[in-house]
């Protein structure tokens, strides 16, 4: 009889070949490495979206005037350096299976800060798009983050620190867009740039100094045993991947034109960036308080439960935000989306590490990130284009569609107990 991928995997959970047993339940230090990676995180996120809010007036003033070519770059921007991402991430995620899930962290943490104080000091618009795709190939603070998090956790705990870990990246863009917005309208474009890069340096260090994580590396016979392929194949983490991908898909459709359409509805480019920065930072807050509670329920009610009821109601909560008619409109209608949409990637999360074990952590969100950033770097690329063909306001109800469409998808293809 053929081997199942399931077995493959089992068989890999059982043996003592691999790094240390995946049935050991957590570091005896977890909640210190826990809380070390949650300010890293947090100050990576914040980092990250610092410069996010004027990203496509940045394309600007690099000499990129027409503004349908304006709106395309702001894609091709997001796009490149997730396309990288998706083709880097399996790479890292073996090597942090191999080498340790901390220093995949470190990796991700000290390039960025590098790549991103880099982008300062662009030319032209091409010099940027080649540094986006360099962050891409790099950078991925976030799996690299929830592997080593997932690998020290006890698994009754998982909904909670995947969810706490998630509000460093919620609490980060929201504070980071706000603070960049305001830097860039006070000092500039490029300034924001090398403070992103600064936070990202403190980041790794505290990684350096804070987190502990128990690794012990295969041996090179336990190598192929559960690789990738047969962790792609296996059902659930499957419709997973498709989730992850349609997600991210559906939530950067909107994302590279979002400050166009801040711009578009405040009638003037004055303080876009700043107004930006603020319905973000809104969204992000709301997101936070929303992952943490809802990482603890999952862990009682069910991760699949809450994945569908979450990815329903941010699908639904994209509608109104087509009607927008002012900033103010817009913020309230961003705050409900993101208390939708907080509990989404902690429960997918979540679920991964119940149907994968340890030793594979790596390679598994490896796969999640490839998932996520094809969804993110095509997301950009196709809004900016329908915004640039049929306006600035119909890819909200697309990512209203896809949303609501993954919610069903979810309830009928996962398992009530994955």
């Amino acid at each position: 009889m053929s081997e199942t991928p399931e077995d493959k995997i089992a068989e890999n959970e059982d043996s003592p070949r691999i790094g240390p047993s995946s049935r050991e339940d957590g570091h005896p230090r977890w909640q210190l490495t826990l809380y070390a990676m949650w300010i890293a995180q947090l100050l990576a996120i914040l980092g990250f979206s610092f410069v996010m809010p004027f990203l496509p007036f940045y394309v600007r003033e690099l000499g990129v005037t027409n503004e349908r070519a304006l709106r395309v770059w702001a894609g091709l921007l997001m796009t490149g350096s997730a396309l990288m991402m998706s083709t880097m991430a399996p790479v890292w995620g073996a090597l942090a299976d191999r080498y340790g899930r901390k220093l995949m962290v470190l990796r991700a943490m000290f390039g960025g800060a590098v790549i991103l104080t880099l982008m300062g000091f662009a030319r032209s618009v091409y010099q940027l798009l080649g540094l986006r795709m360099c962050q891409g190939a790099v950078t991925g603070t976030v799996p690299a983050s929830v592997a080593l998090v997932s690998s020290v956790t006890p698994r009754a705990r998982l909904g909670y620190s995947l969810g706490l870990m998630q509000t460093a990246v919620f609490v980060g863009s929201s504070i980071g867009p706000f603070l960049g917005g305001m830097a860039a309208d006070r000092f500039g474009y490029r300034v924001p740039f090398g403070i992103t890069g600064a936070l990202l340096l403190t980041g790794g260090l505290l990684v350096l100094v804070g987190a502990r994580a128990r690794f012990v590396p295969p041996r090179a016979e336990a190598r192929a045993v559960g690789s990738a392929w047969d962790i792609f194949r296996t059902p659930t983490v499957a419709v997973l991947l498709l989730v992850y991908f349609s997600m991210n898909l559906s939530a950067s459709f909107v994302g590279a034109i979002f400050p166009l359409f801040v711009e578009h509805i405040l009638n003037r480019s004055q303080a876009a960036a700043s107004a930006t920065g603020l319905i973000l930072g809104a969204t992000g807050v709301a997101s936070a308080v929303s992952a943490v509670a809802v990482g603890r329920i999952s862990d009682r009610v069910g991760h699949r439960r809450v994945l569908i009821f979450c990815t329903a109601a941010a699908g639904a909560l994209c509608i109104p935000q087509f009607f927008a008619a002012s900033v103010h409109q817009l913020l309230v209608m961003r705050i409900l989306f993101g208390l939708g949409a907080g509990g989404m990637i902690p429960a997918m999360n979540a679920m991964v590490a119940t149907v994968i074990p340890r030793s594979l952590f790596g390679r598994a969100y490896g796969l999640t990130t490839t998932a996520s950033a094809m969804g993110w770097g095509l997301g950009p690329l196709l809004g900016g284009i329908t915004a640039s063909f049929f306006g600035l306001r119909l890819p909200f109800l697309i990512m209203a569609a896809m949303l609501i469409g993954m919610s069903l998808v979810a309830a009928g293809k996962l398992k009530p107990d994955a």
